[in-house]
């Protein structure tokens, strides 16, 4: 049994450390696009959600729990691209993802925390409660963007 756990561990750190050798050769530029990329989809599933927040889209079950699960696992995306060899990139990214380290990873932590509310939520078939936590993903990706990203014009 030692083998076996002793074997799955060797295996575990060679996995991760050919991961980090692989991302430590992906050109900069990709990763800013890898990471845009992942905010993209996170806009697309949580637009209609944020919709039905506002009454302007019907409420519809079935969609926010479909979208929910697919925020939750998009929240866990974009934040390996935000590599300090891509400070350098023109993006919207502000300075502070790369000083700041420590509030923009509590800001993701928060984001990433909302997500799972809202799928924990989602299933509980209240609708003022998923609207309510619908919001509070909102301000959660608000709040990053004010802190860590250019307005836009």
């Amino acid at each position: 049994m030692k083998f076996i756990t002793g074997s799955m561990m060797f295996v575990a750190g060679v996995l991760l450390t050919g991961n980090a050798a692989a991302q430590a050769q992906v050109k900069p530029e990709v990763l800013v696009k890898q990471r845009q990329s992942a905010m993209t989809l996170q806009a697309k599933y949580f637009g209609p959600l944020n919709g039905m927040a506002q009454g302007k889209v019907p409420y519809n079950a079935s969609v926010v729990a479909r979208n929910a699960g697919y925020l939750e696992v998009l929240t866990k995306m974009p934040w390996d691209g935000f590599d300090p060899r891509t400070k350098g990139e023109k993006t919207a990214a502000l300075p502070a993802v790369f000083t700041d380290t420590a509030k923009f990873k509590e800001a993701q932590e928060r984001l990433q925390g909302e997500a799972a509310k809202l799928v924990s939520a989602s299933k509980g078939g209240d609708e003022d409660a998923v609207k309510a936590q619908i919001r509070a993903v909102g301000k959660t990706c608000g709040g990053c963007h004010e802190d860590f990203r250019e307005k836009k014009k």
